[in-house]
């Protein structure tokens, strides 16, 4: 089997704001052309983290490197191969969706010539040419994300980093999200995105890390990570008619137990899932915001 590249490598990276830690020795690598996906409750350090490792906020210790770059040492370097959409939209409301595009573009240094080309192309893309002269204020939370999506993506990034890209939006909008995220992952580019929207990650993600308290309490893929617990679950009302969950490694198993409850127990019995196994890893529910 051919081993994919570490696109991301992340070694003991520590974030303080004054006396809190963010960020607590967090060490981490992302494969070239991965879905890679970032769950934790809110103030975890997820967000904070991706600040980092996109070149957007300094660190106190540790090292980063994106495509062989170190960020402190080659920042240009680095900054080049990333493309980065924050949870608030950072177009400017009073422009245009192209004069932003436009604005974009030109940070980038591309070639007069090449612009106009690249934003028609990438409208066609995500459906967006007749918003292309409407104001960013005047969009719907979803076509605001679509236009940051794609004014993140004019210069070709390698990587592309998706905070929360669906919050707030409607389950339709957060579909066509999912679709351009598995369409620009399909054309080679490595997505990495965080969320506390469980079923996202589980959609999306071909590897998923799980943060608490700025640590890295668990990595692998959403298959991974259920067998980790234990990938058949037991749901049950106990005496109290408090909902409990046990979780075995085959349905045979789950059965015997279900059994053994006798037949004033309803049981259910699914397969495990990612919501499963953040709530016993982390001990906690993942809230929205």
């Amino acid at each position: 089997m051919v081993l994919l590249e570490d696109i991301i490598v992340v070694k003991g990276l520590v974030k303080k704001f004054g006396k809190e830690v963010a960020v607590d020795g967090l060490d981490l690598t992302v494969k070239k052309g991965e879905i890679f996906g970032f769950l934790g409750p809110n103030g975890a350090g997820k967000t904070t983290a991706v600040r980092v490792i996109s070149g957007l906020t300094s660190f106190s210790e540790g090292e980063v490197s994106v495509g062989g770059y170190d960020i402190l040492k080659n920042p240009k370097e680095a900054k080049r191969l990333m493309g980065v959409v924050q949870q608030h939209i950072s177009l400017d409301k009073d422009l245009t969706v192209r004069e932003n595009m436009m604005h974009r573009a030109m940070t980038h240094k591309m070639p007069a010539g090449e612009r106009k080309e690249r934003i028609d192309e990438l409208a066609g893309y995500i459906g967006l040419e007749e918003y292309l002269d409407r104001t960013i204020d005047s969009l719907s939370g979803g076509w605001k994300k679509r236009a940051a999506i794609v004014s993140s993506l004019l210069h070709r990034p390698t990587v592309l980093f998706l905070d929360e890209p669906t919050v707030g939006l409607d389950i339709q909008a957060r579909r066509l999200i999912w679709s351009l995220i598995r369409k620009l992952n399909g054309e080679g580019t490595t997505v990495f995105l965080t969320s506390h929207y469980i079923e996202e990650v589980e959609a999306l993600c071909d590897m998923v890390g799980i943060i608490h308290k700025g640590k890295l309490i668990a990595k692998g893929s959403p298959a991974d990570l259920c067998r980790r617990i234990g990938s058949i679950a037991a749901e049950y009302l106990d005496p109290d008619r408090m909902m409990r969950y046990r979780y075995f490694s085959s349905k045979e198993d789950a059965e015997g137990f279900a059994s053994s409850l006798g037949g004033g127990h309803k049981v259910l019995i699914r397969d495990t899932t990612l919501e499963d196994c953040f709530v016993e890893l982390v001990g906690e529910k993942l809230g929205g915001e």
